[in-house]
């Protein structure tokens, strides 16, 4: 906080105010980089991750500071032309909340566009998932982090290394790598299609 000496009005702020509230503003911000996975294949697809990104906007604690190009992907873990094709994205955010917090807030996002859990892989109209949190690594079974399929998924590494280039998945090192081992095959950039950041 910088005092205004030009208005005589204005007193200037105490010192011990000062160092209080920038405590206070360190305890309670402390914010960690935390990625995000979107994906969906029902509905409107662009106008649902449109969607998420504004709910995890709207989200307290919590600021979304990149959004990453569109990509279009098969389907993963089902037959081929079983399921319609998804629109992929990853969103970076900086965020308060603890994991735990977090991945309620992706699960609430997830109900708000009406997200079904039927079969594992089915088709759905969002998906949101943390991928990394700060260099969180750990394997508790309601959040494992990072995510454990991450590193093998072109759909996620792609449109993260778009928005991060030097970025690292904790435990795995280095995205572009990683990329470069799983190949981008069947993962194809939507140029024609864009997601914003919220205002």
């Amino acid at each position: 906080m910088k005092s205004t000496h030009s208005d005589p009005t204005v007193q200037p702020v105490p010192a011990s105010v000062v160092e209080a509230v920038d405590a206070a503003d360190v305890t309670l911000s402390n914010p960690k980089w935390a990625v995000i996975a979107l994906g969906a294949n029902l509905g409107n697809r662009l106008e649902t991750l449109q969607g998420a990104v504004d709910a995890l906007e709207d989200t307290p604690g919590l600021r979304v500071k990149a959004v990453s190009p569109v990509y279009e992907t098969e389907p993963w873990g089902v037959e081929p032309g079983s399921q319609p094709s998804y629109l992929n994205a990853v969103a970076l955010v900086k965020t308060t909340l603890p994991p735990s917090s977090l991945l309620e807030r992706a699960h609430a996002v997830e109900e708000a566009f009406h997200r079904v859990r039927e079969e594992r892989w089915g088709a759905r109209t969002i998906d949101v998932d943390i991928v990394a949190y700060a260099d969180v690594v750990s394997d508790d079974p309601v959040l494992t982090l990072p995510h454990p399929r991450a590193h093998q998924r072109a759909f996620v590494l792609a449109p993260w290394h778009d928005v991060d280039p030097e970025a690292k998945l904790p435990g795995h090192g280095p995205v572009a790598d990683l990329l470069t081992a799983v190949g981008s095959e069947g993962v194809v950039p939507r140029v024609d299609l864009e997601l914003r950041l919220p205002e």
